[in-house]
């Protein structure tokens, strides 16, 4: 069936489509693919570029196909391969098996081609995701840890090459890991090409930025908009004596916001992600992606427009390389992220995956409050996300933690929301009196009372703490807080992405403020270098808290990854609890229902066995422990700190010789045999 000409295609005795992708792609199978391909998302790229840039459509198609066309001609056969695959198996990130891993390059392997000597750890813990943090080439000196990107086609140099990138994504896929790269969307560096040029005179490239003459258009959106940064960076705009104008700046004044109401910005982004995928990157994460569209008189995040060419970059890239997945760093509210995934015409079309921030920072409020009907509530309150997509699902990332409360949630879990966020800034800073955390304060606002948090997984949970000045039952309840919320992001439906060190509950490392280029940000204490030896040391010591971690954490993802139940496409959905210091979560597959029950406290918690049995009947099997349990007694014992997930006996099929396989786990493993 020849490919419908659309309103701004020529017509003559041939389609005129079918004559151009064939005088690039030729008459073979590429060129068969692009136009099938064409057909089914070219309508949606249209729509959604409509929607932005209006009657300049038409003109901005024709040149997109122009730069699609000759990204499908460059793009290696492997990837058309790979391309074929992931299109007859669109879940491909929502399998249970998909677990990841989130690290800087240069602190996990020095280099990129040093990635390929630790690629044995990635495959014993079952990563078949990796996060390489910023390593597309930054400023020179402060570069807001690599996201003032200067060169999107180089990088930096001290991790290697392009071809080098190249070569580690073709490696990635013989084990099955797919590569996942960021890339800055609402800014670059003041160094990058489009800036220099900009600032010699190039009017064409002075229209890729949001620059004014004097203060009247800052000040007025100065009205409402928020600081992001306001230790370091006060205000979004900055003077450029070069320039000579006031430039947008809403992270730091050596990261210029691009104007993305210019369609020739629209078109430099799109190049550089086919770029990317042709290097083999199968997951670029767009960062900053809710700042890219501003509107005088709002605060300039979230607005529809960013959600319409997210869509349209989208589609493009799937005409060209539909193996390649869109996650958004968007760390917003529930009501906002949702949006990010998609809803009504835009439902499923827009990012593959995005952060459930929320779910991160509910951990750590019933973690500390010892009490889960806030995560009740704002689980509870959660849209549906569209089927098609996933969750990134994390305990810890190379962030900050903010505490995303809102004063909504807290009311309706009798709390007051300042006063909780407040409680939180002091318990993980370790301000309160009989916390076990030690984190650190960052950007702390007097003017909101906003006090973010900086540590590592492991400080946070109590194990530099307990290692410091606390006994042996506190290193083990450490553990078991690690533990327990390593198993919620297992277990909650997304991907679990692992943060660099997690895996071996690495402390805070309190030297990041010797070097001057990290001094000023703490949160270079929860980005350590992975210090191999000790880690070979930690292996090798079966009394070791890191080596508990680690075997359980391995333990996790095997079951994990057998376990039908936690494909994405499900949603977690949360039961009232009986008890305020337990959380409880349903999950309804076709292959049968699966409970989830998790224990925030450090006391044992009894229960009406109801509480399960009303969903999975008189018998189950418990998968993490490997037990299974006679569900009419009247009460059911939830340990300390412990997470138990339920399932049918019918369906222990799916996970069949799970049961042996723990109970030898149980047999070897210090964590069950410590006391």
């Amino acid at each position: 069936m020849p490919i419908p000409t659309l309103p701004w295609t020529r017509t003559d005795e041939r389609n005129p489509l079918e004559a151009r992708v064939e005088s690039v792609l030729g008459r073979g199978p590429a060129a068969t693919s692009f136009r099938l391909r064409w057909q089914r998302w070219s309508p949606g790229l249209d729509e959604s570029l409509r929607a932005v840039y209006a009657e300049r459509t038409d003109d901005l198609m024709d040149r997109l196909l122009e730069l699609m066309l000759t990204a499908a001609r460059q793009r290696p056969e492997a990837l058309r391969e790979l391309d074929e695959q992931r299109l007859l198996q669109p879940d491909w990130l929502q399998r249970p098996e998909m677990v990841g891993y989130v690290c800087y390059t240069d602190r996990f392997a020095g280099t990129l081609r040093g990635v390929t000597e630790h690629l044995d750890h990635l495959d014993e813990l079952g990563v078949r995701y990796l996060h390489l943090m910023p390593l597309l080439k930054p400023r020179p000196g402060e570069n807001d840890g690599g996201y003032a990107v200067m060169d999107y086609r180089t990088v930096r140099e001290d991790l290697g090459t392009m071809d080098d990138l190249a070569e580690l994504t073709g490696t990635l896929r013989e084990h099955q890991i797919s590569l996942v790269v960021d890339l800055v969307l609402n800014h670059v560096a003041r160094e990058h090409e489009w800036a220099e040029r900009a600032r010699a005179g190039e009017q064409r490239y002075r229209d890729y930025f949001m620059a004014f003459d004097d203060r009247t258009m800052p000040d007025a959106y100065e009205q409402v908009l928020p600081e992001v940064f306001p230790d370091f960076a006060p205000g979004n705009f900055t003077w450029d004596d070069e320039l000579q104008a006031w430039v947008w700046t809403t992270f730091n004044s050596y990261q210029w916001d691009v104007n993305w109401a210019n369609p020739d910005v629209f078109c430099e982004f799109l190049d550089v992600i086919l770029h990317l995928a042709n290097q083999g990157v199968e997951v670029v994460r767009l960062d900053a992606i809710a700042f890219i569209w501003k509107q005088l008189g709002t605060v300039c995040q979230n607005l529809p427009q960013v959600h319409d060419i997210t869509e349209a970059l989208r589609a493009a890239a799937r005409i060209v390389a539909p193996a390649l997945a869109f996650k958004a760093e968007a760390i917003v509210g529930p009501d906002d992220l949702i949006h990010y995934l998609g809803t009504g015409r835009h439902s499923g079309l827009v990012s593959d995956m995005a952060y459930h921030n929320s779910l991160m920072v509910q951990l750590w409020s019933s973690l500390a409050s010892r009490d889960t009907r806030l995560m009740e509530v704002a689980l509870g309150r959660f849209p549906a996300k569209p089927t098609s997509t996933t969750w990134g699902t994390y305990v810890r990332c190379h962030d900050d933690i903010g505490w995303a409360v809102t004063d909504e949630d807290a009311a309706a879990a009798g709390l007051d929301g300042f006063s909780h966020r407040r409680f939180l800034s002091d318990f993980y800073s370790g301000e309160f009196m009989g916390s076990f955390a030690r984190g650190l304060v960052f950007q702390a606002n007097p003017a909101t009372g906003d006090r973010r948090i900086s540590g590592s997984l492991a400080s946070l949970a109590g194990l530099e703490h307990a290692l410091g000045e606390g006994s042996r039952q506190d290193v083990w309840d450490a553990v078991d807080r690690i533990n327990l919320l390593h198993a919620v992001v297992m277990g909650f439906g997304g991907i679990p992405l692992l943060y660099m060190g997690d895996e071996f509950a690495l402390l805070n490392d309190h030297q990041f403020a010797e070097d001057p280029t990290h001094a000023a940000d703490n949160r270079w204490v929860h980005r350590p270098r992975m210090p191999w030896r000790e880690v070979a040391q930690v292996l090798a010591d079966p009394q070791h808290p890191g080596n508990w971690v680690h075997a359980a954490l391995k333990h996790l993802v095997q079951v994990r990854g057998a376990t039908p139940q936690l494909h994405a496409s499900v949603e977690s959905r949360v039961l009232p609890s009986p008890d305020p210091r337990l959380l409880l979560l349903v999950r309804e597959h076709p292959l049968g229902t699966m409970v989830q029950l998790y224990n925030f406290s450090s006391d044992q918690v009894h229960i009406p066995m109801g509480t399960v049995g009303e969903q999975l009947g008189e018998r189950a099997v418990e998968l993490i422990g490997g037990y299974e349990y006679d569900l009419r007694p009247p009460v059911l014992a939830v340990g300390r700190y412990q997470a138990m997930w339920f399932v049918e006996p019918e369906a222990r099929g799916v996970s069949r010789g799970t049961p042996a396989r723990i109970t030898a786990f149980r047999a070897s493993s210090p964590l069950f045999q410590r006391g």
